[in-house]
């Protein structure tokens, strides 16, 4: 008889648990269906958000591509995309903690906290149509590459392998971007953050090799996540990088999954943390 109770309390809660999670699932996908509905409404911010990187890679590829030597004699487009395909993951993420923050500045997040839906369902919905956002950015700017003489010089299986630890970096970024927003006390906060991107972006090795650099800034700049991502898609696309014997330079692949699942494993649960505890 103690045995059938406890199987029946068992079964009732591995059910409960079931349904929770369904209605979680449901809950994200109904909340990543409305910033899809945002993008049919400003179809130019998102249109011009895709483009905006291939802006940077004509700029910088024309001012630059003549200045530099790249190793091996490869031109500069060469060296510069697998750069820019990291960067791209950097971009956009001011937009996510406006977004963010206008939510919670304009009383939504309050309306969707009082709603009977999964305490995370408003942060993954936010993540997921951002990394769909993120992919088609990303497609667009390889497929601009190859149309510019870019090409990889691997097997597709590592150029998959590139793409998931653009993706990975990408995704833990958002993290970080949704915590701010949640953490922020109004859309002004968030002029700080678009002035420290560009900084961060530029202290790496997405344009130029950090030996060039003062030995300390070289030394920042090897360490970036963003340096770590971008040496390793060189690597894995067999694009010409440097050659340069530091552990975060030789050991770029690893150190391009351990930066991600780093701030994955910081931001996320306080993003959640953060929104649950959010005051109306």
């Amino acid at each position: 008889m103690t045995t059938s109770l406890h199987s029946s309390e068992s079964v009732t809660r591995t059910s409960s648990t079931a349904e929770s999670f369904r209605f979680a699932i449901s809950d994200v996908w109904t909340l990543t269906g409305r910033e899809f509905k945002h993008w049919r409404g400003q179809p130019g911010t998102i249109i011009l958000g895709w483009v905006f990187p291939v802006m940077i890679v004509l700029m910088f590829g024309s001012l630059f591509g003549g200045a530099i030597n790249v190793t091996g004699g490869a031109g500069y487009f060469e060296f510069l995309i697998p750069g820019m395909f990291a960067m791209t993951m950097v971009f956009g993420l001011e937009t996510t903690v406006m977004a963010i923050t206008v939510d919670a500045a304009k009383g939504v997040t309050d309306r969707f906290r009082s709603m009977p839906m999964s305490s995370s369902a408003v942060v993954l919905g936010r993540c997921t149509a951002d990394m769909v956002n993120s992919i088609v950015g990303l497609m667009i700017l390889i497929g601009s590459g190859l149309l510019l003489g870019w090409h990889w010089h691997g097997g597709f299986d590592k150029a998959l392998i590139a793409v998931g630890l653009l993706l990975l970096l990408r995704f833990s970024l958002l993290w970080v971007g949704i915590y701010i927003g949640l953490a922020a006390k109004g859309p002004e906060s968030v002029v700080a953050l678009q002035i420290l991107v560009w900084p961060i972006g530029f202290l790496s090795s997405v344009y130029v090799d950090p030996s060039s650099m003062p030995t300390w800034l070289g030394a920042m700049a090897e360490w970036n996540p963003l340096s770590a991502t971008a040496t390793a898609a060189r690597e894995l696309f067999m694009n010409p990088g440097w050659q340069g014997d530091t552990w975060a330079t030789q050991n770029s692949i690893l150190l391009a999954i351990i930066w991600p699942i780093l701030l994955v494993v910081v931001f996320l649960p306080l993003s959640v943390r953060r929104y649950r505890r959010l005051r109306s």
